[in-house]
């Protein structure tokens, strides 16, 4: 028998997901302890051989990018958010092994009504809970579970407790509930220490799989970067300071729990939801929402950096269409990772009802920038349209399966002499290319924009855009 030292299968053998040039290492900073608990996690998925019904669930906080590591179902949650969404999944897929991951920032803070409501229903999860005493994606601010006279950003002078209150001990909150079968605090101080977080781990997660409840380990995790000190000094930190506060140690644990019955739930037609609901076919009927039978549906998605206004130009345009009477939804994302990111958001605009707002294949992209263009055109649908800024998008491979239109929505702008008005000539092409909405309900929005400075840009802006697809279009007809 030969022993072979790799990384666990339940790890991706390469970061292709991640935006990092270097696709073999994670973006975690040396010393932190995240990289040690998603080793232990994975290892106990492969060794109980859970991988192809495990569901990761990571929201908003440095734990955010865990889709780029775990090979097995994942979902990324709103801030806070982790345990509900998790609960949901449990519900809906009663075999799947639920895994929430969450930080002091977002567990105990933002969303501490969630996990306290989760754990208090006895949900069968895993929730791993990571407790560096700090909010260590966004700058080392205050977070509930900072110590006393512990300096961060938000408290350059030290916690005080008549002030900003004392640490909150989650795994003893929780565990003066009824219903968790299985609450430890851990820690990564040593390696010691690392042993029995990796056997904790492994409980709660055989918890679940015997579906016992709702079992939580709360990790004391070190952040050198949070706490502006070397890896090893913040292993000794741990030791010195945060053991007295928040003692390791196994706070609940009902090993007589018995297995409870997995009860499917109904599965209803859409005509049972909808009459559930209180929603008769009648309404549902687009031509008595006012709304032509005939109306094309349209799938946007509007893409660029954060501050040029795609997720603005998407408000507006959704925003018009719904004052028409047409069935529409908007759906923003960007980067939680830094500010000045990319920022996209998803338009669906038709004569009926929509059942997701998520766009995978628009009839539309609208790119603002490069990396939205590359990383969006492959999936416009055939024959569909790509919409770019040739104000900055130059020598690019653009597909064969949509049409392509260059227009220089950002000097047309600095031409009008705003540069923030690029997204509102971006309006005009759009509503000249599609017909999407009239102009005049675009109109009256912009003029109720709170900078009333601007309104007068824009609605030059939007004329300028118009006139730039139709002088294009005009072109196109000629030659």
């Amino acid at each position: 028998m030969k022993d072979v030292f790799k990384k666990p299968d339940s790890f991706y053998e390469f970061f292709t997901r991640s935006t990092a040039p270097d696709k073999e290492t994670t973006h975690y900073c040396p010393g932190c302890g995240h990289g040690n608990l998603h080793k232990l996690i994975a290892e106990a998925i492969d060794d109980l051989e859970i991988a192809d019904r495990t569901v990761f669930v990571s929201p908003v906080g440095c734990s955010v990018f865990g889709y780029y590591y775990f090979r097995v179902g994942n979902i990324q949650a709103a801030h806070g958010r982790a345990s509900a969404v998790a609960s949901g999944i449990k519900r809906a897929l009663p075999h799947a092994i639920v895994i929430s991951y969450q930080g002091d920032g977002d567990l105990a803070a933002i969303g501490a009504n969630n996990i306290l409501q989760a754990a208090n229903r006895g949900e069968s999860l895993t929730v791993i809970f990571i407790n560096n005493a700090i909010y260590g994606m966004t700058g080392g601010q205050m977070a509930p579970t900072t110590l006393i006279d512990q300096k961060t950003t938000t408290t350059p002078y030290g916690r005080h407790a008549s002030n900003e209150g004392y640490p909150m001990r989650v795994s003893e909150l929780l565990s003066s509930l009824q219903a968790p079968v299985y609450i430890e605090r851990c820690t990564l101080e040593d390696s010691k220490n690392i042993m029995k977080t990796r056997k904790a781990i492994r409980q709660a997660l055989q918890n679940q799989i015997d579906n016992k409840g709702f079992s939580l380990v709360e990790v004391l995790s070190p952040c050198p970067t949070g706490w502006k000190l070397d890896p090893v000094d913040s292993r000794e930190w741990i030791t010195k300071n945060m053991l007295s506060v928040f003692p390791p140690g196994v706070y609940r644990n009902r090993e007589d729990a018995e297995a409870r019955p997995i009860v499917p739930h109904p599965k209803l037609s859409a005509d049972e939801i909808l009459k559930a609901i209180g929603v008769s076919e009648k309404e549902d009927d687009a031509s008595k929402a006012g709304v032509s039978t005939d109306f094309p549906t349209h799938e946007l998605i509007l893409a660029g950096f954060g501050g040029q206004g795609v997720l603005l130009l998407g408000q507006l345009l959704a925003k018009s269409c719904m004052r028409e009477g047409k069935f529409v939804s908007w759906l923003p994302s960007y980067g939680p990772e830094m500010r000045g990111g990319t920022a996209n958001c998803h338009v669906i605009v038709t004569n009926h009802r929509i059942g997701s707002p998520l766009v995978t294949r628009p009839t539309l992209l609208v790119a603002m920038n490069q990396p939205s263009l590359e990383k969006f055109a492959s999936r416009v649908r055939e024959g569909g349209v790509i919409l770019y800024d040739s104000s900055f998008i130059k020598d690019v491979s653009l597909p064969d399966h949509a049409t392509s239109i260059p227009i220089p929505f950002s000097d047309i702008a600095n031409k009008l002499g705003n540069a923030k008005v690029a997204n509102i000539v971006a309006a005009g092409a759009i509503i000249a290319l599609t017909g999407i909405t009239e102009i005049d309900s675009l109109t009256t929005l912009i003029n109720a924009l709170p900078k009333k400075a601007l309104i007068e840009a824009n609605l030059k802006a939007l004329e300028a855009g118009l006139e730039a697809m139709t002088a294009r279009e005009r072109q196109t007809v000629g030659a």
